[in-house]
């Protein structure tokens, strides 16, 4: 699974091993070196070296559950990051983070267990979207996180975890009761983010927020199914103000042809419904010709295709 340890870390943990040191002096050292390589990594080697040193370090702490633990959960950091074929890493990963949990839930900090449960979440909503978890586990380790990643506190995690809960909404098969809650949830998990993320601060994150609202938005059903058009129309704008064509052409293009899907079902006027929605569709045909264009211009031609045929359907139907 990974590759030898580089020479230089293995004389330095030959030396570890000659030393009169505690194993668990020993253990906290090596999680020490392969932290700090997992803090900015400039080879996948790097990788391969931490992961050996969290692997020796969960050997060397047998007798110590929390060190034990803290080794075995910077193995399934590291093994949730390299590359490799298949998901083997990731199942490896999800080993790796639940001896980690069994330990850290009971003497852990919270901050650590929060931490630990967000990589837990990403691995097993990996794995989910695979068909080799259920959904629902990965979005009850993002609410856990939760519980201590608070707005407040932790905004950052804050943000990402409510993006994760949102993309796991929207996959999730819920019970037939729920089944049409998912849009909803992952609609309101966008919204949670957004009030972390602005546009002045992360305009791309920001942008992709807007954006995934926007899609969410359009996929609930719901009876205010033309405000909730409005809504997705209006958060598409906010990420136009970032994804622009000459700075994000291919981004630029995407929001584009949603918000043209968003448009052509969309009224005119909702005060009289009867006279449809021709000023509209106009506007949905000009913007999937530009989102066609864009495409074409750089090597998307299956999406420029998806696009043109939809802009060919609209103008059979317009008046």
């Amino acid at each position: 699974m990974t590759a030898p340890l580089s020479p230089h870390l293995e004389a330095a943990v030959a030396q570890a091993e000659a030393t009169e040191a505690t194993p668990l002096s020993r253990a906290e050292a090596l999680v020490a070196i392969a932290y700090d390589i997992l803090r900015k990594p400039r080879s996948v080697q790097d990788l391969h070296d931490a992961h050996a040193l969290y692997a020796r370090a969960e050997a060397w702490a047998e007798a110590e559950p929390l060190a034990r633990a803290r080794a075995a959960a910077g193995r399934g950091v590291v093994l949730r990051r390299l590359p490799g074929e298949g998901l083997e890493n990731l199942e490896a990963a999800r080993g790796a983070f639940e001896r980690a949990l069994a330990a850290l839930r009971v003497g852990g900090d919270a901050d650590e267990v929060a931490e630990l449960e967000m990589n837990y979440g990403l691995v097993l909503h990996t794995l989910a979207n695979a068909g080799l978890a259920p959904m629902r586990e990965a979005i009850a380790a993002y609410q856990r996180a939760l519980r201590t990643f608070d707005r407040e506190a932790h905004p950052r995690e804050y943000a990402i975890l409510h993006n994760n809960l949102a993309t796991a909404y929207l996959s999730a098969r819920l019970a037939p009761e729920r089944e049409g809650l998912r849009e909803a949830l992952a609609v309101q998990s966008f919204q949670e983010a957004l009030k972390v993320v602005t546009l002045e601060r992360d305009p791309v994150e920001y942008a992709m927020l807007q954006n995934n609202l926007g899609n969410a938005l359009q996929a609930v059903r719901s009876a205010r199914r033309f405000e909730n058009l409005q809504r997705a129309i209006a958060a598409y704008d906010e990420a136009l103000k970032v994804r622009r064509r000459g700075a994000m052409p291919v981004e630029y293009a995407n929001t584009l042809a949603n918000k043209a899907n968003a448009l052509m079902n969309l009224p005119d006027d909702l005060e009289h419904l009867e006279a449809g929605n021709p000023r509209r569709l106009a506007e949905a045909i000009a913007m999937l010709a530009e989102a066609g264009d864009v495409f074409r211009e750089h090597g998307l031609a299956e999406r420029a295709a998806v696009v043109d045929e939809l802009a060919a359907d609209l103008r059979r139907e317009a008046p």
